[in-house]
């Protein structure tokens, strides 16, 4: 410890890494390696690797290049310290041109990708204002995605479209949920479920999603997970916003390198000094475990698993409280992913195989007004476990211009589901049923990407077919089968047009697929895959390495959508609160569409300036195809989506963050007095029924909120700490809601007969928006 506190004037580092060929897997000399913004850098030797001493401490990529490669630039490190060992991979450049102009760029193009995808990097994740290094915030600063000023939600709502048509990926392995105490069915919670400490960087993809990544109509989030450090071993602890984390990384002998964390929250403390009617606790821990038997062959292991607890704050006063706590449930969840992915690297051609477990254990349980002392008063007991083991194996190839990725996915769901649950359509009844479902899904797929040798021309074709024996529709490949073609142009130096049309088709929540009625039948059976058309277009500008001006247009549409039989409302317009979604009968008889604008602006001054604004305009609605009536708004149709953040860095290791954000008024639906007031069907669920025939039909107002960030790191030359304040709504911002509607507990004609019987009931005033400062402290040795 004493080598930690010798401080010096600057404390200077050094990278060491290794460049190799990424078909022959072997070294490389003579690269130039070059620390991206400071001009200083190496070459590597006949062993191919690389030195760059007397760097100054900070998060920083690497370019590597050479004549007759292609160049690189790698993701963002952080040099102090412990800066990990760096492997970078270079493609042979077959076609050599008259002159090579190398250039350092942070903005990457994909070929399968060139138009809605966003590559998120370390010091974004890192110093995002108002994010407390919460990947699914973070994401809030990009265009088509809205945040919610109501309530601590963690949703992910993507160019219109509803929480649960997201999919996440951990290198190469996907999970369910990237958030603690999920919603059923659908996504979402108060906190991410993922330490930013294991993350490496997470390309975003708003659409034109690659081939291999099925199942999702709105979003993909792929994760690069970091490696552990094959060099040196350490411990890092955080205490942020909600929890207090430990990590390590290091290596175990010279083949196998670590990323473990473990993670406790402290909100039930923070909710309860907030009076807050709900007190959630969480636990998560995750690793990864990469193991390099040789050059071309390796295995990794990854993990991630969350035990959440809510409990509710019945101890505390006012209208607010009661209201929520009158419909609420106490919640208690098991998650865990566990997933392993052989690669083999054989020249131009690489096989994976990536096999996963995935587990989710849910348990919500409700009285009638809290009161825990009679059966009589139980309205909601609900028991649910969903598994499913996929098998993944993909062949991806390069050929000079050409690329071709081709795999076949095998999946196993098992879902079983113990319902008892008070509900009240036309008149009060009980859902009481058992469930035990066995689920069997295959796919295939297949994509060929061509890059033009003076890349002034990209293009890719791809083609999916996903398939289930969930009934004889679902069965046929040929439903669903997922066209999809991608082009881009260079119209001049930093001056792109591309476009993206493809076809998407998503599963329904096994929460609907198990449903049942009080016959023991599957009420759901006739269900098909949702579908969604996409088309976008776009330009994008880069005049120099700094700069990035982006215009796109988007167009969904939505057909085969859920829709549920007692409401007439889409179940993807569900799910942003806690609970189940999808445990309903359901046709798929809704069709939707969304469409808009989305412009952004990035500037990046490496070790001084990160500027990101970004502006959305968008509708979102829907209908019931069978009525052929008009468009409705949908629940995520804000019009408007307005993002200004940027963070500073000042010397001696100084940074100050803001975010300003602007969201559209939400559109919302009266309540049916008549209905709620209602003795029997208060008494149901506990809260107010909305009157579907005026659906979303008001709107709330505006919301715009301020979010700052101070950060202060010192490095010494063993040790790193760091200390942050962050501030969400700095302003103290406040939204008017709708006027909640409650029952007083009071029966206004007790003479009458009990299904007639109604409640006094009341209004309070709703609004949200809170100041909600956090410090945050870092601490690696």
């Amino acid at each position: 410890m004493l080598g930690c506190l010798a401080f010096a004037q600057q404390t200077l580092y050094k990278i060491e890494g290794t460049v190799i060929d990424r078909n022959t897997r072997e070294p490389l000399e003579f690269v130039n390696v070059l620390v991206v913004g400071l001009n200083i850098g190496s070459s590597t030797d006949a062993e191919g690797r690389f030195r760059i001493e007397q760097v100054p401490p900070g998060i920083y990529a690497l370019q590597a290049s050479m004549l007759g490669y292609k160049t690189v630039t790698t993701s963002e490190y952080r040099v102090n310290h412990r800066s990990p060992h760096i492997q970078i991979e270079m493609e042979e450049e077959k076609t050599q041109l008259s002159e090579v102009t190398v250039t350092a760029s942070p903005f990457q193009r994909i070929t399968e990708s060139p138009v809605s995808l966003r590559v998120i990097g370390l010091q974004e994740i890192e110093k995002a204002p108002g994010a407390n290094r919460d990947i699914s915030r973070v994401v809030q600063n990009y265009p088509g995605v809205a945040f919610s000023p109501v309530g601590y939600r963690n949703d992910l709502i993507v160019r219109g479209g509803g929480p649960s048509e997201n999919r996440f990926f951990l290198d190469g392995v996907e999970i369910p949920n990237i958030n603690h105490f999920s919603t059923q069915g659908a996504s979402g919670g108060p906190v991410g479920l993922i330490d930013a400490d294991l993350i490496r960087n997470v390309k975003f993809y708003s659409g034109a999603f690659p081939a291999n990544r099925g199942n999702a109509l709105s979003s993909v989030l792929d994760f690069s997970l970091r490696d552990g450090d094959m060099e040196h071993r350490s411990v890092k602890a955080t205490l942020g916003a909600s929890e207090v984390s430990l990590s390590s990384n290091g290596h175990i002998g010279e083949k196998t390198s670590y990323v473990v964390s473990v993670r406790q929250s402290y909100l039930q403390m923070l909710f309860k000094v907030l009076g807050l009617p709900f007190l959630p606790k969480y636990t998560d821990a995750s690793f990864k475990v990469k193991t390099r038997f040789d050059s071309h062959n390796e295995l990794t292991l990854l993990g991630l698993g969350g035990i959440d607890r809510m409990k509710l704050n019945l101890g505390i006063d006012g209208e607010d409280a009661e209201y929520i706590l009158s419909y609420l449930p106490k919640i208690e969840q098991e998650t865990f992913t566990l997933g392993g992915v052989y690669r083999h690297y054989a020249g131009p051609h690489v096989q994976s195989v990536t096999l996963s477990h995935s587990y989710l254990n849910n348990r919500n349980l409700k009285y009638r007004d809290n009161d825990e002392s009679s059966e009589e008063n139980l309205t909601l007991r609900l028991r649910s476990v969903e598994q499913e083991t996929k098998l993944r194996m993909e062949n991806t190839s390069r050929w000079d211009v050409w690329k071709l990725n081709a795999g076949i996915e095998l999946n196993y769901s098992h879902y079983t589901n113990t319902t008892y649950q008070q509900v009240y359509t036309q008149e009060a009844h009980t859902s009481d049923y058992y469930t035990d479902l066995n689920l069997f899904r295959w796919g295939l797929y297949a994509s060929m990407d061509y890059t033009a040798p003076d890349e002034r021309f990209t293009a890719s074709l791809g083609v999916r077919a996903d398939a289930s024996n969930y009934n004889d529709k679902m069965k046929e490949l040929w439903r669903q089968l997922s066209p999809r073609l991608s082009v881009s142009w260079k119209l001049a130096d930093g001056l792109y047009l591309s476009g993206h049309t493809g076809l998407y088709y998503q599963l329904p929540p096994y929460t609907a697929l198990g449903f049942k009625e009080e016959n023991n039948r599957y009420v759901n059976r006739h269900l098909d895959y949702t579908s969604v058309s996409q088309t976008s277009a776009g330009l994008t500008w880069t005049p120099n390495e700094t700069m990035e001006l982006s215009a796109e247009g988007f167009y969904k549409y939505y057909k085969n959508m859920p829709l549920s039989v007692a409401d007439g409302i889409p179940l993807s317009c569900k799910g942003n609160d806690y609970g189940v979604i999808g445990n309903e009968a359901l046709v798929s008889d809704a069709e939707g569409r969304a469409y808009g604008v989305e412009l952004m602006f990035k500037w990046l001054i490496v070790q001084r300036l990160n500027l990101s604004s970004s502006l959305t305009v968008f509708k979102s609605e829907f209908r019931d195809r069978r009525k052929e009536s008009d468009y409705i708004s949908s629940a995520w149709d804000n019009r408007f989506i307005l993002n200004v953040s940027g963070t500073y860095n000042f010397p001696k290791q100084w940074s100050v963050g803001m975010k300003a954000s602007c969201i559209g008024g939400s559109p919302y639906t009266p309540y049916d007095a008549e209905k709620s007031s209602l003795v029997s069907a208060w008494n149901a669920q506990g809260k107010a029924y909305y009157n579907y025939d005026l659906y979303n039909t008001e709107r709330l107002s505006a919301f715009g909120q301020l979010d700052i960030r101070v950060d202060k790191t010192f490095y010494w030359k063993k040790c790193m700490f760091g200390i942050y304040l962050d501030i969400q709504n700095i302003t103290a911002s406040k939204l008017r809601q709708p006027d909640v509607l409650m029952s007083t507990g009071q029966i206004d004609n007790p003479s009458a007969p009990l299904a007639e019987q109604r409640y006094v009931m009341k209004s309070i005033k709703q609004e949200s928006g809170t100041l909600l400062p956090t410090l945050g402290i870092t601490f690696e040795y």
